[in-house]
């Protein structure tokens, strides 16, 4: 049953959307530039501060397929709201002066509401009319990337002159303003819907999740203790293997696998999980270059805040991609526009490696990293969305972002993997040729997403908006069964 508003009634709905998605990547973000300041407040080392960051993404990959299942049933506003109460509650513990385990207990309670950007494009799919829904969920996907770009130099503007609790004391004040905002915006899901959400296959996959991205966020634990390190991804494998399994079997899947398996979903996730660790790896580059000092012979030595303006570029230019992109897709097909994507950002490290003597040119990388990511965001959805029945959207793209999580993860790992190679015994900083030969590797992940977008531009169907199945059968290359 379509329950598309009318104009008027869905003119409000997209900045609601818009902005929710945006305060969770925001405050998930928070974690970035206040570790120097973690560290130093609660008297713990930088390693331990490190997963103020860490503790949030993993929550956010774990929650993800959990609230995608959830939001293609009945109560998905209950499981929003339900979702960003738990973001509050995490964001006044991290305010409140208790210890340190109790901040990483409200960090990753804030890494809950990473899970809502997928319900958020559901939400638009179901209840915008079909011309608005593309450019609504185009321009969600873009600000759930973006959102770190408005989120780390406002932290670290607080941190600088009011303190931690203050910059933490602003992720309370946008998600109490998130949850208001979807109390009175959110609608019901459309009727006959169904959801019910394989419990043991859940844990199966949340352990699964948590071994890859914790073996991705501890590099030093490859070189420290290798065989501890190989044992945990074995154990990984096969969790996620016995969880692939499970799914295949049960009636209520968590996510349809056999959807994966379609074509244009596999190829896109592919094209994401490379396009992750290169975007990723590109990000933390450029901030960790800005931030080093200029007695390691290179760098500028900008300031926690400084360096965030340095993001600035990234987040506008993203903006601005995201904009743009679905009004180039109504000549090009998603999957060429994916590739043409990856050629930016591919360009971007290929500037990087080549011109970084300046500050202009690190602003300069950074805004074509931003432009290329927010076109591939844009982008993205469309792809999948294609051959996706619209009951099954926040699931379908739920686990796009899992694997994003993972490439992100993983970029973030290998770069500290290559510069930590680069550093000579008894330095601080590696030397500047890590940096080039990172960005070379960069460059290599690109280049394995612009070919796997390309092999799907080979077999795709043109299409111009992610909206064509219909609201309750499967769409092209489906079962019938949605796992309902």
């Amino acid at each position: 049953m379509s329950t598309a508003p009318t104009r008027s009634e869905a003119r409000p709905l997209v900045p609601a959307l818009t902005f929710i998605a945006l305060v969770v990547a925001a405050v998930a973000s928070l974690g970035t530039p206040l570790i120097t300041s973690v560290a130093t407040t609660f008297h713990v080392s930088l390693d331990s501060a490190q997963w103020t960051l860490t503790i949030s993404l993993l929550s956010g990959a774990v929650a993800t397929p959990v609230l995608g299942r959830l939001g293609a049933g009945p109560h998905r506003r209950a499981t929003i709201l339900a979702t960003l109460a738990i973001v509050v509650v995490g964001s006044t513990l991290t305010v409140l002066p208790l210890p340190f385990a109790w901040l990483l207990a409200g960090r990753a309670a804030q890494g809950v509401g990473l899970g809502l950007t997928a319900l958020m494009m559901g939400v638009a799919r179901d209840h915008l009319p079909e011309e608005r829904s593309a450019a609504a969920i185009a321009l969600i996907s873009v600000v759930s990337i973006i959102g770190a770009g408005v989120g780390y130099p406002l932290a670290a503007l607080l941190a600088e002159f009011g303190g931690l609790r203050a910059a933490y004391g602003l992720g309370l004040l946008v998600t109490t303003i998130a949850f208001v905002t979807a109390w009175r915006s959110m609608p019901a899901a459309p009727e006959g819907r169904s959801a019910h959400v394989n419990v043991a296959g859940a844990l199966v996959l949340a352990g699964g999740l948590l071994l890859v991205l914790f073996l991705a966020g501890e590099s030093s634990l490859w070189s420290r203790h290798l065989a501890v390190a190989v044992a945990l991804a074995v154990a990984a494998v096969l969790l996620l293997c016995v969880w692939a399994v499970s799914e295949l079997r049960t009636k209520t899947p968590l996510i349809d696998v056999r959807a994966v398996r379609h074509p244009a979903v596999a190829g896109a996730n592919i094209a994401m999980f490379a396009g992750g660790i290169g975007m990723y790896l590109l990000l933390t580059l450029i901030t960790r270059y800005a931030q080093t000092p200029h007695s390691a012979g290179y760098g500028f030595g900008l300031t926690t805040f400084v360096a965030g303006l340095v993001l600035i570029p990234f987040s506008v230019l993203g903006f601005v991609a995201g904009k743009l992109t679905p009004r180039v897709r109504k000549r090009i097909d998603a999957p060429v526009v994916l590739a043409g994507s990856a050629a930016i950002v591919g360009g971007g490290f290929v500037l990087f490696a080549s011109a970084r003597s300046d500050l202009a040119e690190l602003l300069a990388a950074m805004g074509v990293l931003g432009f290329g990511v927010g076109s591939f965001s844009a982008a993205m959805p469309g792809v999948i969305l294609a051959v996706t029945p619209r009951s099954e959207t926040s699931s379908a793209m739920s686990f796009n972002y899992v694997v994003r999580s993972v490439g992100y993860s993983l970029g973030s790992a290998i770069g500290g993997l290559v510069l930590a190679a680069g550093t000579d015994t008894g330095r601080l900083f590696p030397n500047d040729d890590a940096y080039t030969t990172a960005a070379l590797a960069g460059v290599a992940a690109m280049a394995i997403t612009m070919m796997a977008a390309l092999a799907l531009a080979r077999r795709h169907s043109p299409e111009t908006h992610p909206g064509p199945a219909p609201a309750g059968g499967p769409g092209p290359g489906r079962s019938s069964r949605t796992g309902s």
